[in-house]
């Protein structure tokens, strides 16, 4: 009995995990650039990927918060890329593809550090396909 309940909800999480994942062309568009400059306000360090946000003064003096789907945890651990890297306070430069439903979301591809430093925070899966070559 107890074998029986176990493989679908084995099978039910796994789904639910896939469907979790999403590619860069299903959420992102590679046609729409963004380049931010503002003040990290919350950084998510978590699976299946992180974010984090951004606040960006307007010319008009207004803000507005943007959040940047960056590459999984471990992922971007390996590159050298870790939690500390991008901290709440911290002023940076955030280059991206702009969410396909217009929102101030986007895919965080390249964060610049005002001393110059660069670090790459998307996935290899979630770059656009003509960025995969770098």
């Amino acid at each position: 009995m107890k074998t029986r309940l176990a493989l679908p909800l084995l099978l039910a999480g796994l789904v639910i995990g896939l469907q979790a994942h999403h590619s860069f062309s299903a959420e992102f568009d590679s046609t729409k650039p963004v380049k931010v400059q503002g003040t990290v306000t919350k950084v998510e360090w978590q699976n299946p990927h992180i974010w984090f946000y951004v606040d960006v003064k307007n010319a008009d003096g207004t803000v507005t918060n943007w959040g940047f789907s960056g590459g999984a945890p471990g992922q971007l651990m390996r590159r050298g890329v870790m939690r500390s890297s991008i901290q709440p306070g911290m002023v940076i430069t955030v280059e991206g593809s702009r969410s396909k439903d217009g929102s101030n979301n986007a895919n965080g591809a390249r964060v610049t550090f005002p001393d110059g430093r660069m670090v790459f925070t998307a996935g290899a899966e979630d770059r656009p396909p003509d960025d995969n070559k770098k």
